[in-house]
């Protein structure tokens, strides 16, 4: 067995492949209409048709879909350059700090508040020297 992927739940998937497509950067594999591919194997999926999928209802619930519990997690190679591109556009949780491990990353909400991270690529041997510490 192995990991693929989050499907995060979307209320609008046309809202949200715009976001990550235009506002992220990311480049569409497949969009199938209420389920959209990215080329980074990152995908979404419109919420009350994966419900139904599921759990073959539609949930009662009225609340949002982020809801802090769960870190959408991106890397760029310049974090400032993508802050600067994604911070005009969004819901800001924290601008680019360095974290204690050393890793550099900035944190906001998408359109459906679920909590995304974009952080510098780390080396390996940097938390491998971390962990040692």
């Amino acid at each position: 067995m192995r990991f693929v992927n989050p499907i995060p739940f979307v209320r609008d998937i046309a809202r949200s492949r715009e976001f990550y497509e235009k506002t992220l950067g990311l480049t569409v594999r497949e969009d199938f209409g209420n389920f959209v591919l990215f080329e980074s194997g990152f995908a979404i999926h419109e919420g009350r048709s994966l419900e139904r999928t599921v759990w073959r209802e539609e949930l009662a619930s009225a609340e949002p879909y982020g809801r802090g519990n769960l870190l959408l997690y991106f890397e760029h190679d310049d974090v400032d350059a993508a802050f600067a591109r994604v911070a005009p556009h969004v819901e800001l949780i924290h601008p680019v700090e360095r974290q204690d491990w050393g890793q550099r990353v900035f944190r906001f909400y998408d359109p459906d508040g679920h909590a995304v991270e974009v952080g510098e690529p780390q080396a390996l041997g940097s938390t491998v020297e971390l962990e040692k510490r």
